[in-house]
């Protein structure tokens, strides 16, 4: 193991590890309607308190953050089905921001749909792919999943790939 992977796994790990306490950092939130500070003025109509708002959006920027590190981590075939999870959390958190005097986690679904209709049949497809190969090829599935995995590259690579 090469010294670059070894600070990369440590980095991750320990972002991971720390996940709990970056769920809890919204005890250092005020329990006042409006939070004014030298950053930033923010005023929660719907909330009433700004540590209801922030414990809501930790609630939802923690599991998308190990989302993430699951993503651009896993080698397997299937990893394009995170995106789904991944954006259903990203469309919740701008509702709970930009929308403060409306219900969160209303009519997701419909926004959803385009990027299911597209990653659903794509993972079907490579499965498809992979049975194919095992019904006219002497490999193990273990060999046909390792031809599907994604080799590692940088980080920015990885992501402009999807985009």
């Amino acid at each position: 193991m090469d010294r670059k992977s070894l600070i990369i796994g440590t980095i991750i790990a320990t972002i991971i590890a720390s996940t709990p306490y970056l769920f809890y950092l919204y005890e250092i939130v005020p329990h006042t309607p409006v939070w004014d500070n030298f950053i930033f003025r923010y005023d929660s109509t719907y909330y009433g308190s700004m540590k209801t708002l922030v414990w809501t959006l930790m609630g939802k920027t923690t599991p998308l953050l190990l989302l993430f590190i699951w993503f651009f981590t896993c080698r397997h075939w299937w990893y394009h089905t995170l995106l789904v999870p991944i954006s259903m959390y990203i469309y919740q958190i701008f509702t709970t921001i930009n929308e403060d005097t409306m219900f969160i986690d209303t009519n997701q679904l419909f926004y959803l749909l385009p990027i299911m209709g597209i990653i659903i049949p794509s993972i079907y497809l490579i499965r498809a792919q992979i049975f194919n190969k095992v019904n006219n090829a002497n490999k193990s599935l273990q060999e046909l999943e390792d031809e599907f995995k994604v080799t590692p590259r940088k980080g920015w690579d990885k992501i402009k790939e999807y985009f």
